[in-house]
């Protein structure tokens, strides 16, 4: 029998957040901060929070992943549940849901790839880039990748900083990657790997490109890796001029760009060459990627360029996966919405948001969220007073969970997982090492409990 506290809580105001990513979670502290719902459950599919804090940023960024401390802060609040390996879509429906809680924020964010459309595309030895990124950084849902036998060239499609990580990830020494959180055995793959090129290819010029200056300097500081690029590809036309005027970063990017095109060769035993004005076109191979053909895209540029790589991989931009019960705009891999309320046939479905990539697509940085989770806060406030009385409560999702047997995680659990990570990281004398098996995780959570 529940107690009266138990009652009051069920029928009072309650929230749940689908994804516990920096769009979810920057959510959730709009809505914890307003103290309008007396419950407010994160869904989320993986058994640790974070989402492309923990699963994007490159293992070689720790200051960037840090910004898990602030998003963690939410989960300070009595009123806040963590319910982790729990997939909506899956293990509960986004109607059921709807019938728990007043309001539904989905903020799962973008984990496919988009296409290149091209012959060859799905050969084996092409990735999408979200799929290496989820290996490296150690995703419980990720598959196994397996490097090409006699890996000595690997092609980077794509002019933002995922091609950058993914292209320094593959050259960089392995010494390096062994203190960071990488699992061990992706760091061993990558230890074993022959690759010696690494060639970065961009539909546009360097004045477009949308490196960060950051990752474009740590690129050229690499130790043992020798930058290649084409002087030719540098000759500015003028709307390159107007845009290397008119923006800091695009300025940067050339002139980053022109000081390794004057680089003298070191004999490094790795190099990463860039390959501006350049699209592809097919890739080439019977049963698996032996090259890749490249057509220039700048009038009066050299014809057709074939490179022989064993490795492609697009990094072209993330594209959404619809989730079941949801409208899907497959275009632009979002849910369609207005103010942040997610829309039918252009109609409102009451009580039902969306926030984060999913919302707006995948463009700028982690803290461009917080911005975003604000705006559908907002919406989600002013609604609040004539959302549809739910037919249910949260305890009726719990007791949906527990028939069919989903093993939640909770915030106490993924504590136990993270002073576990830390602690196999501080033997071995780095950061914290993601445990990327979703059952040994589960194993260490109930050993620690």
């Amino acid at each position: 029998m529940e107690d009266d506290d138990s009652r009051s809580e069920a029928a009072g105001r309650a929230a749940a957040i689908v994804g516990a990513g920096p769009a979810g979670l920057y959510a959730l502290a709009a809505l914890v901060r307003e103290e309008r719902f007396e419950r407010i459950d994160v869904f989320e599919a993986a058994p640790a929070p974070y989402g492309l804090v923990r699963y994007g940023v490159a293992p070689d960024h720790p200051k960037t992943r840090n910004i898990s401390r602030v998003l963690a802060r939410g989960f300070e609040h009595t009123r806040v549940r963590f319910l982790g390996n729990v997939t909506v879509g899956r293990d509960v429906t986004v109607d059921e849901l709807r019938a728990g809680y007043d309001a539904v924020v989905v903020s799962t964010g973008m984990l496919g790839d988009r296409r290149l459309g091209i012959p060859g595309e799905d050969l084996p030895g092409s990735f999408g880039a979200s799929e290496l990124v989820a290996w490296y950084t150690g995703h419980p849902e990720a598959r196994a990748v397996e490097l090409p036998a006699r890996l000595t060239s690997a092609t980077v499609i794509g002019a933002g900083n995922v091609a950058l990580d993914i292209a320094r990830i593959l050259v960089k020494d392995a010494t390096a990657l062994r203190t960071t959180s990488m699992p061990r055995h992706v760091v061993e793959v990558l230890a074993a790997s022959t690759v010696t090129d690494v060639h970065l290819v961009a539909r546009r010029g360097p004045a477009q490109a949308k490196f960060t200056s950051p990752e474009l300097h740590e690129l050229g500081a690499l130790d043992d890796v020798d930058l290649v690029v084409d002087p030719a590809d540098l000759v500015l036309g003028p709307a390159d001029e107007e845009a290397v005027a008119q923006d800091r970063h695009a300025k940067v990017t050339v002139d980053v760009c022109r000081e390794w095109s004057q680089r003298p060769a070191t004999d490094a035993p790795r190099r990463i060459h860039l390959h501006y004005w350049r699209r592809p076109v097919r890739i080439l191979g019977a049963t698996a990627v032996t090259g890749i053909e490249l057509e220039p895209t700048r009038p009066g540029d050299a014809g057709p360029l074939t490179l022989p790589t064993q490795l492609v991989v697009r990094a072209i931009g993330y594209h959404g996966t619809p989730i079941p019960g949801l409208p899907f705009d497959d275009a632009s891999g979002t849910v369609p919405s207005r103010d942040g309320r997610v829309l039918d046939d252009g109609a409102v479905i009451a009580g039902v948001y969306v926030t984060g990539w999913l919302r707006r697509g995948p463009t700028g940085v982690i803290a461009t969220n917080r911005g975003d989770a604000n705006e559908v806060a907002e919406s989600v406030l002013a609604d609040l007073d004539t959302l549809p009385e739910r037919p249910s409560d949260p305890d009726g999702v719990d007791k949906l969970l527990a028939e069919r047997g989903v093993r939640v995680v909770t915030w106490a659990d993924w504590l136990r997982l993270e002073a576990h990570e830390k602690a196999t990281g501080d033997a071995a004398g780095g950061d914290p090492i993601v445990v990327h098996d979703l059952a040994v995780a589960l194993e260490v959570i109930d050993a620690a409990g």
